[in-house]
Parts: C-alpha cells; structure tokens; sequence
C-alpha cells in the first residue's frame, strides 16, 4: 500500500481513532515524555513540531510552553480535525505533509514530537522519516517520541494465556483464547507489522530504537516504558494485578 493510501486510510480513522487506538495521554497512562516536555526549561523561547500530531492532543501543551509550534500530519482529515480542536491555539500552525520530505521545516525547529507516528511500514520510509525529523532540528535539538511495542503484545498474550491455563483450560485451548483476545490475526509477529481497516504500522522492539534514530544521525538516545491503562486492553481488569503494558517513549538528541 503506498503512502496516498496510508493517508487515506488514515483520515478515514480520523472520525473513530479516539474509540479504536491506544491512547498514550490518557490520565491514568504513565507516560514520562508528557513529564520531560512539562520540564523542559527555557521552552517559552522554543520552536516544537509535532510530527504526525493526528487530531491534535498534543498541541494544546506544547502551545502553553513553547514560543511556535507546528502541527505536521500527511492525512487531510487528521490536519482539519486537529485545526478545529486547536482554533484558539494562537501559536499553532499546520502543514499538511509526508515524513518523507519535511524540507519546509529543515533547521527551523528546537523540540520535536512524534507520538506513535513513527509506524509507517516500509522500513526505507522510516528510515527516511527519521533523517527528515532529524534535518528538522537545530543543532541542540531534541525528539522525543513514543513507539507502538510488540513485545508488549507478547507480554499481554502470555499473561492471557496464564489465565487461561489457572482457570483449567488446555495449552492449546488457552493459546487459541490468547490469539483470538490480542487479536494475533492482525499481526506479522516476526517484521513488527501491523494492520487494522486498512491502516498498516510497524511495532517496534526496544532494541530497534538506539539503533534506528542513531542510523539517523542522532547522537544519544534514551528510552523508556510509556505505561499503558489496562482498561484498554483486552479482559484488562482481570489482569490489573500484573505490570501495565506499555509503548515505548524516547529521546533523541542531535
């Protein structure tokens, strides 16, 4: 699928992706890139971006700390929607473009965004996507992002499992229960790809990260579990005893 069609797809989600994906901000999330943007000093002198900022929840607490902020997103629904919710953001501009040429913003930004934007399939155009936010950036500047787990999912499955089992049914049984609640159909375990109404993403390992963004020219990275709330995963409250899933959240400077 090429990148027309990914932005398609993904501005058809625009109208149910607050119902159908993960959600990162969420109050009971345990999300520590929120924490470093809410600290980081000197912000009111900044410029941020927020690369693939979807509908936009992210902007209303970039444009209370920092100077200038772009909103940058290559689907057209996603753009508008994000717009509407930011009308009163008097700091907030929105260029409609793919990760694959970010050109217009090159040298022009401090602080960098992407939250669980970094997904897109074809490894050359992710690869590409982070030297393009890397070009972004000043000299000093910062990414910070948060990425899709895949090992995440096989913690949830083998957890759906262990339930399973405890509760007296057969290994294959409680295999065949996991797959079907972590929805394994929809997933290409071994390449880290994912697809869901047409919308195809990779899921990372967290090995993957250091290697990828310092391929990218990044100089350091550091990472860490984004803690998600397992009332948005599958049979979750039975499983609230145990550690919360999680995406993983960065840093990368330049």
């Amino acid at each position: 699928m090429n990148a027309s069609d990914q932005a398609a797809a993904w501005s058809r989600a625009a109208s149910f992706y607050d119902q159908e994906f993960v959600d990162p901000y969420r109050p009971d999330a345990d999300n520590p890139v929120l924490r470093a943007l809410r600290r980081l000093p000197d912000a009111e002198c900044l410029t941020a971006a927020d690369f693939g900022c979807g509908r936009g929840p992210l902007l209303p607490l970039l444009a209370s700390r920092f100077a200038r902020v772009w909103g940058v997103d290559f689907a057209p629904a996603m753009i508008e929607a994000a717009r509407t919710a930011s009308a009163t953001l008097t700091n907030v501009q929105f260029l409609e473009r793919a990760f694959a040429d970010l050109r217009p913003l090159h040298g022009q930004i401090d602080v960098a965004t992407s939250i669980n934007s970094l997904v897109l399939p074809d490894i050359a155009e992710l690869d590409t996507a982070l030297v393009e936010m890397r070009r972004c950036l000043r000299p000093g500047g910062r990414l910070y992002g948060v990425v899709p787990s895949i090992d995440s999912v096989h913690y949830h499955t083998m957890l759906l499992v262990d339930r399973a089992l405890a509760s007296g049914k057969p290994l294959e049984v409680a295999r065949r229960n996991a797959a079907h609640f972590v929805d394994h159909d929809c997933y290409e375990f071994a390449f880290g790809r994912f697809t869901f109404q047409g919308i195809e993403q990779h899921f990372w390992q967290p090995f993957e990260i250091p290697y990828r963004l310092r391929r990218a020219g990044f100089r350091s990275v550091q990472i860490r579990r984004v803690r998600l709330a397992w009332a948005q995963f599958a049979l979750g409250p039975d499983l609230s005893q145990h550690p919360r899933p999680w995406d993983w959240g960065f840093l990368a400077r330049f």
